[in-house]
């Protein structure tokens, strides 16, 4: 359950910042965060950050502990 939420947290998290990336390199319109490059730079700390969680949620959570 834990391990699920922690996935889903990541995936979001990585797509949030895909999505602010195409946004603040004006390479997808419809907000007026479109054109402006913090977006841009903020959408790649979070793209860093959802894929940090999605390593340490698959890799990590699932070794045996011991």
């Amino acid at each position: 359950m834990k391990l699920n939420v922690f996935i889903g947290a990541g995936g979001l998290l990585s797509l949030t910042g895909v999505v602010w990336i195409l946004q603040g390199l004006d390479q997808l319109g419809g907000s007026p965060m479109t054109g402006v490059v913090f977006w841009a730079w903020a959408g790649l700390a979070s793209l860093v950050t959802g894929l940090g969680v999605l390593y340490v949620a698959i890799y990590r959570g699932t070794r045996p502990r011991g």
